[in-house]
């Protein structure tokens, strides 16, 4: 037996606390049958894969103004699902109109078809071939999602995401695909000074190298779907849709009056935004006065 110092002992127990912080957390894998989402958790070198409990309800039905992409992502969707060739996406566009939504509609829809969601942050991205070992073997199909999607020139996640969706070593297996949300089309800050630098070769003008690089990783996508903002009348729409569904949930009765039509749009104009978000927040507002006298 070593006689250490107590000064010794208690700087080894310093050293042991500090290794045991950078070891990763043990954790159950993910019992995928009963789980339909989760998230990777990045910690110290690596990560795990955390279950997220859904308690977003939305349906495909309860998504309006966004039929035709509804129409796309439900198509790429049920091909994944029944093992045949399907896209990865890119869903770009104004904020607030569903892309985030639509996602969680998808799973709501299929995740009795055997459809999961693995959420994953920009800067974990340099983690896709750890994600992909943990699932490959899965017999479940797996979208991965990374939400709200940007880049700057020269981060290290944009090189790894665009080597996956270019089929390189670190190309997902066959049951995985990869969704993303953006505000950006190309996932990059575009400036007038990208246009320059551009050549005419055979009497047609080339783009600029600036150009070419900040679309090739949004061209690996093999989906673009773009959202743009609402009509009036659609969101109005959207408003008596979310109203509903709040009166609905409350066992309670709303009526949609004129003047609520007016609150709405008058909402809509102090948020400087016509969209679905804009819609499902004036429904809050709104329910929520409506309600609050019985309840005082």
């Amino acid at each position: 037996m070593f006689n250490l110092k107590p000064d010794v002992v208690a700087r080894l127990e310093r050293v042991l606390s500090s290794v045991e912080m950078l070891l990763p957390r043990t954790v159950k894998p993910v019992d995928w049958e009963t789980c339909y989402a989760a998230n990777w958790r990045r910690h110290s070198f690596s990560g795990y894969l955390e279950p997220v409990k859904v308690t977003d309800t939305t349906t495909l039905d309860e998504l309006l103004g966004v039929e035709e992409q509804k129409k796309v992502m439900i198509h790429n969707t049920r091909q994944f699902l029944a093992g045949l060739p399907a896209n990865n996406a890119l869903m770009w566009g104004s904020r607030g109109t569903g892309k985030s939504s639509l996602v969680k509609a998808l799973l709501n829809e299929y995740a009795p078809r055997g459809l999961r969601v693995i959420q994953i942050e920009k800067e974990d991205l340099i983690y896709l071939s750890e994600i992909f070992s943990a699932v490959e073997d899965q017999p479940y199909r797996f979208i991965l999602l990374c939400d709200d999607l940007t880049f700057e020139v020269g981060e290290l996640s944009y090189k790894m995401l665009k080597s996956a969706l270019d089929g390189s070593v670190y190309s997902p297996p066959e049951n995985v695909l990869i969704y993303v949300t953006s505000n950006r089309r190309h996932l990059l800050p575009e400036y007038e000074t990208d246009h320059l630098g551009g050549k005419f070769v055979n009497g047609e003008l080339q783009q600029s190298e600036a150009v070419e690089e900040k679309v090739s990783l949004s061209d690996r996508f093999g989906l673009w779907v773009a959202f743009y903002a609402f009509s009036q009348d659609r969101y109005l729409d959207a408003v008596r849709l979310a109203i509903a569904r709040e009166a609905r949930e409350r066992k309670v009765e709303i009526p949609l009056t004129k003047d609520l039509e007016l609150e709405a749009i008058k909402w809509s104009h102090d948020k400087s935004k016509r969209c679905g978000r804009t819609a499902y927040q004036f429904s809050k507002n709104y329910v929520g006065r409506y309600l609050l006298p019985a309840h005082e």
